[in-house]
């Protein structure tokens, strides 16, 4: 019953440092539409997956890179809080964190894929 505690806080927590730091302020800088800078999470997903932009609705982009970072950190955070030797929570939180980001954002380019907004279809 703890670990779903510290889950379910840790993920509102971060949602809302998440919201507050990254997706408002990027939303604003889109509406202005002459800034180019874009969070990590869509340059990676518009480099590695050939996402369609022109398809796809940027603000529900946003929000689900916002769900999906926060649900690979809470998780990340579950696991590690296990370990007691501080340099194994190091490594295992890294590993952890890389595994969950490469397949969550691999699962969402075959969301979209299947939706129709892949440009080529495949991806790099």
């Amino acid at each position: 019953m703890e670990e779903v505690v510290l889950f379910i806080m840790t993920f509102v927590l971060l949602f809302v440092i998440y919201q507050i730091v990254f997706i408002v302020p990027q939303k604003k800088r889109v509406e202005k539409k002459g800034n180019k800078k874009e969070l990590l999470e869509i340059r990676y997903l518009k480099s590695k997956y050939n996402l369609d932009f022109d398809k796809i609705n940027y603000n529900q982009l946003l929000q689900l890179c916002a769900i999906i970072s926060c649900i690979d950190m809470s998780i990340a955070v579950s696991v590690v809080s296990h370990i007691n030797y501080l340099l194994w929570e190091i490594v295992v939180g890294l590993v952890v964190i890389f595994i969950l980001i490469f397949i969550s954002y691999y699962l969402l380019y075959l969301f979209y894929k299947k939706k129709g907004m892949v440009k080529h279809g495949k991806h790099k």
